[in-house]
């Protein structure tokens, strides 16, 4: 693989959010009590003025956010995803989906790589509850260039809920900070013709250093990077399937309603097709280091190209 800078995700959201700010006078962020864990403390550095602590209360953080909104302004929270997205989930449901406003919610320290945390602290559920909120757009960019682009994107290219989703540790900063980011279209990272690894977040790289391990096995691995888990681009993922004939998704949560099943709704639609969904195994995560964690879950290349090769033979 090629050497990149490693980075944390958080600082892609925060970078964007205060960089809009000085252009756009709508938007306003509300603190939780760990600013500068989740990128925040950009913002609040750049525009005092417009940011808000709301202590440890996440749930009105949500309400608040949805009265904002209604008050035209374009409100953005974050917080460990767990809190964000599954202790304040009735309030944005019901005030934030329901109403349709655009409200930006960051996913901080998502998966299992939050690591010592442990497992109360490490959100293995969120994408598939905010796939299932109505109205709700799910992002999930891979690293702090893509983050950043895609904070961008959902306040210029939406007028609507925004998750956006991003993990704790440093990752490689592997993606163009020019690229174009679109809302609801794939990125091809590399092209195959035996298998198609789809990944989202963090994994993305992991799928790339898998498609390495493969091609040292005489395997050919296309490979496509799920930022938007909805809307999803149905069109690239037949075209994977098509090109290869078989596919393996890979992500950092429950191998139940996250990319995974995203990705088996579209082919079981549109393009049945040998699949595998490699996530963590229906159980919760422990506390650990980061790399231990993903090594014994199954989530490191080495286990993944394993797995995929298991997967291929049969």
């Amino acid at each position: 693989m090629k050497q990149v800078e490693i980075t944390h995700a958080k600082n892609g959201f925060g970078k964007a959010l205060a960089d809009l700010a000085d252009t756009d006078k709508r938007i306003v962020c509300l603190g939780l009590d760990i600013t500068n864990s989740v990128g925040m403390n950009f913002f609040k550095e750049r525009h005092p003025e417009r940011f808000f602590s709301m202590g440890i209360a996440e749930q009105n953080a949500a309400a608040t956010a949805a009265g904002l909104a209604l008050s035209g302004k374009i409100p953005a929270f974050s917080t460990y995803a767990v809190f964000s997205a599954l202790r304040s989930i009735d309030q944005i449901r019901v005030s934030v989906c329901y109403n349709n406003l655009h409200v930006i919610i960051g996913g901080a320290h998502a998966g299992i790589s939050v690591g010592p945390d442990g497992a109360t602290h490490q959100a293995l559920e969120d994408l598939a509850i905010m796939r299932a909120m109505p109205n709700m757009t799910v992002l999930s960019p891979c690293d702090e260039n893509q983050t950043y682009l895609a904070t961008v994107a959902a306040v210029k290219q939406l007028s609507t809920p925004c998750y956006i989703r991003y993990g704790r540790e440093a990752v490689p900063n592997f993606t163009d900070k020019n690229d174009k980011f679109e809302i609801g279209k794939a990125q091809w990272l590399r092209h195959g013709k035996d298998v198609g690894l789809i990944a989202t977040g963090s994994m993305v790289w992991t799928a790339l250093e898998t498609a390495e391990r493969l091609e040292a096995n005489g395997i050919s691995a296309a490979v496509m990077n799920i930022h938007t888990l909805k809307p999803i681009d149905k069109q690239a993922i037949v075209e994977i399937a098509n090109e290869t004939g078989r596919i393996v998704t890979i992500e950092e949560h429950q191998i139940t309603g996250g990319l995974g099943g995203a990705v088996a709704e579209v082919l079981g639609e549109h393009r049945p097709t040998p699949m595998k969904i490699i996530g963590m195994p229906d159980c919760f995560g422990e506390s650990g280091k980061p790399a231990d964690l993903l090594h014994k879950f199954g989530l490191d290349s080495e286990a993944i190209t394993a797995k995929t090769l298991e997967f291929i033979h049969k």
